[in-house]
Formats: C-alpha cells, sequence, structure tokens
C-alpha cells in the first residue's frame, strides 16, 4: 500500500512497507491463503515473495547502489489519523522515523538480503 524507502548512512537502502488492508482478502483467496490476516500476512513467505517481486520490479528502474535490498512489513497504513501523514496527505517522515526506529535498526542487524 505504502513504502517509505530509508538508509541514509547506512550500508544499503531499505524500506519500510505497509499492505494494503482492503485487498489483502481478495489477494490472499486467489492465492490460496483465504482468511489470512493483516498480522499474519506481514510475515507470510508467500506475501513476502509476492513483495519480493514487486521490489526486485522497482529495482530494475535504479542502479545497484539504490536498489531496496532489504525491507520490512509494518502492522498498518502512514494515516493522517495516527499522524504519520499531513492533511494534504504528505508523509511526516520524522515521525516514521522516530516511532519505527526499532524497525529500521533491525534492517541492518542482520545479513542483507
Amino acid at each position: 500500500s505504502q513504502c517509505i524507502v530509508v538508509g541514509d548512512q547506512k550500508p544499503f537502502i531499505g524500506a519500510l512497507l505497509t499492505l494494503d488492508a482492503e485487498m489483502l482478502p481478495r489477494w490472499a483467496a486467489n492465492n490460496g491463503l483465504r482468511g489470512l490476516s493483516l498480522e499474519d500476512a506481514r510475515t507470510n513467505e508467500v506475501v513476502r515473495a509476492e513483495i519480493q517481486r514487486a521490489v526486485d520490479k522497482a529495482n530494475e528502474a535504479v542502479s545497484r547502489a539504490e536498489s531496496i535490498r532489504k525491507f520490512t512489513v509494518l502492522p498498518g497504513d502512514f494515516t493522517e489519523d495516527n499522524g504519520y501523514l499531513t492533511p494534504s496527505l504528505k508523509l511526516k517522515r520524522n515521525a516514521v522515523m522516530k516511532d519505527y526506529a526499532p524497525d529500521v535498526e533491525a534492517l541492518y542487524a542482520g545479513p542483507k538480503e
């Protein structure tokens, strides 16, 4: 659903992604995963493989140095209500980076994917 790229002063580019909660049930049913919850989808191998395919496709448009090498799936979308978007729907990067700092650090704690 949404993506924020991270990696300033880090060894590689990573991304924090969100899933489309409205589209997930239909996608899951079409892929043999009927009843898959949003929370379970975050770590589901089939879902992550589909996300990786999308990341790989996006990476074709950029250099290796600019490519996303790891990602994590966050529990929910960035919205105005949760403080991550402005009224004009621009991302409040500082708020996201502050609240999801542990997720960002976890991207860089393990091996590159």
